[in-house]
């Protein structure tokens, strides 16, 4: 470190404080936090800590099919008013890094869901809205597959205080669903 020069140096002293950051802010934003009962009910269900395996069926989407395995953390942001999932994981299927962001609109009386997704294409986008169906939880949405609008549809199912399912299904026209995608969690640690 003898031959830092004072711009480096405070580029230096520069990073490291903005690597402590994140932690800060963790710690400041998830105290006190009073989500409304829709997110509280959503938090419950999926908030923490995860392990997580996905595995791609071979459908038309995907011919070779594939499979990754990664972490997911999902955390109250906004004091409450929202739920973030932010998860990374990588296999066969290539990498992929996601945040995923669900609010209550109390004047629709439904959720709203965002999705940002790094892989091979994928963007962000506001991306349907959500509801539970019983003990599941559903996104229904609709997006452009070769030209063609498509529907599909994400389901968090099999809920349990230790696990979850999530279920990436194209909904066909007659109404019946093919699954595309099937991620599993198992928690890494309490909400």
């Amino acid at each position: 470190m003898k031959n830092l020069t004072p711009v480096s140096l405070g580029l230096l002293v520069l990073i490291v404080l903005l690597g402590s950051l994140p932690a800060q802010l963790k710690e400041v934003g998830e105290a006190n936090l009073t989500p409304t009962p829709e997110i509280k009910r959503l938090y419950e269900a999926l908030g923490g800590d995860w392990d997580t395996s996905e595995k791609r069926e071979h459908t038309q989407f995907f011919p070779d099919g594939g499979e990754r395995k990664g972490k997911s953390h999902v955390r109250l942001a906004a004091g409450g008013a929202m739920l973030v999932m932010e998860g990374h994981s990588d296999g066969s299927a290539g990498p992929l890094s996601y945040i995923i962001v669900v609010w209550w609109d109390k004047g629709a009386n439904l959720y709203r869901y965002f999705t940002c997704f790094k892989d091979s294409g994928s963007g962000c986008e506001v991306r349907g809205t959500a509801k539970w169906d019983g003990d599941k939880f559903v996104n229904d949405y609709q997006e452009a597959e070769r030209g063609k609008p498509m529907k599909f549809r994400d389901t968090f199912q099999d809920i349990t205080p230790k696990s979850h399912t999530l279920v990436f299904a194209w909904v066909k026209d007659d109404g019946s669903t093919e699954p595309v995608i099937i991620s599993k969690s198992v928690r890494h640690s309490a909400p």
